[in-house]
């Protein structure tokens, strides 16, 4: 009952996004780069300016993610070869093959520059924290989404430039034996700087995880930045049409429908039990922005802006799919066709959560399922 002193007011009901909408501040943030580049591009002494930062930015990038990877739980993860291995083949094998496949593309349906960077986003490891998050929530392996992801990010750093090498060579924006020592002083040796000094800094990482994805963040819209106001300087955007990005899209969509695909069928024909297919899934069909961004930033330096666009519409597409598919694998598991429920958490004889520490569970509401899975990203 209101009371006497006070008028009621109704209440506003809070509007929740979809759960196959799962948009954050980070998507949000790397819009409104996108159009600040587009509005206020860098150049001259700026650009100069904000070149050095990308550098700098870049290389404490790799640090923390070498100081974050966990050598014990990818030694620990070693004994599950089979499924490591089948991810690290479509990670690194399979998706270089339907990206050389989409040549064929070329000129009529994808511009020569975005079938570099359709090329380039199959050649990017994968996701680590997404993948990870929509096990959880699919009720999949964890520990093991835990190690494919650590081991693909730990090969990536060194076999992604080497593919972009040997598939795109002289078309990824210069590529030469320059690069290669860019890629070791931007890329490798911070990599291996942050796993050596791991033993004593590692209790801080993990104490200030929160702030450190801020700086994840913000180092990744600063490279943004940088690559898009190269190309609006360059006025290659004139050659990106709406009619292109719907086209681009569509191949992405496909691209992303074969993988999952291979990855579900393929994995029930190797006789890998649900929990470890389901790893397999969400692990071997995902590809990282966060690491991507960086390596294309060095890679292709004035070209970057046009290899990175087809990694961000994907990065998109794959979370918004792949939060509806982890929802229907948690309503179809054993357990929650049992008592009704779509619950998540471990549950999968593991003993682990979305964190990967014994006994956590998480909700499976359509916020939790889109916050989880960008924050994680």
């Amino acid at each position: 009952m209101p009371s006497p002193h006070r008028p009621h007011r109704p209440r506003l009901r809070k509007i929740a996004l979809p759960s196959w909408l799962p948009l954050d501040g980070f998507i949000l943030g790397l819009v409104g780069t996108v159009a600040l580049a587009a509005l206020l591009p860098v150049s001259g002494r700026a650009a100069t300016v904000t070149d050095g930062a990308t550098t700098v930015a870049v290389a404490f990038l790799f640090f923390l993610y070498g100081a974050r990877l966990s050598t014990r739980e990818a030694l620990d993860g070693v004994r599950h070869w089979r499924l490591h291995l089948t991810v690290l083949v479509c990670t690194f094998v399979i998706f270089p093959a339907l990206g050389l496949a989409a040549r064929g593309l070329v000129p009529y349906v994808l511009t020569h520059p975005l079938y570099t960077g359709l090329l380039f986003l199959c050649l990017v490891p994968s996701t680590v924290q997404s993948s990870i998050a929509f096990t959880s929530i699919a009720r999949g392996n964890v520990a093991a989404a835990i190690c494919a992801g650590s081991f693909s990010s730990l090969l990536g750093v060194v076999v992604t430039p080497v593919l972009v090498a040997l598939l795109l060579g002289g078309s990824g924006g210069g590529f030469s034996a320059d690069s290669m020592v860019k890629i070791g002083l931007q890329l490798l040796a911070p990599f291996l700087a942050g796993q050596l000094l791991r033993r004593w800094i590692g209790g801080f990482i993990s104490r200030h995880r929160s702030v450190l994805r801020l700086v994840d963040r913000g180092s990744v819209l600063l490279v943004v930045y940088a690559a898009f106001s190269e190309g609006m300087t360059r006025g290659i955007w004139h050659q990106v049409t709406p009619a292109r990005l719907a086209i681009l899209l569509g191949v992405e969509a496909v691209l992303l429908t074969v993988m999952l695909t291979l990855t579900s069928y393929g994995s029930r024909k190797l006789g890998f039990v649900r929990e470890d297919r389901i790893t397999i899934v969400f692990a071997g069909s995902k590809k990282s922005l966060a690491a991507g961004l960086p390596m294309a930033s060095v890679l292709f330096g004035a070209q970057a802006s046009l290899a990175v666009l087809p990694l961000m519409l994907f990065h998109q597409m794959q979370l918004m799919v792949c939060a509806v598919l982890a929802r229907r694998y948690a309503a179809r598991a054993p357990e929650a066709v049992e008592t009704g429920a779509v619950e998540t958490g471990a549950g999968t004889g593991t003993g682990t959560g979305a964190e990967g520490r014994p006994g956590t569970r998480a909700r499976t509401d359509g916020a939790e399922s889109a916050d989880t899975a960008l924050t994680r990203v």
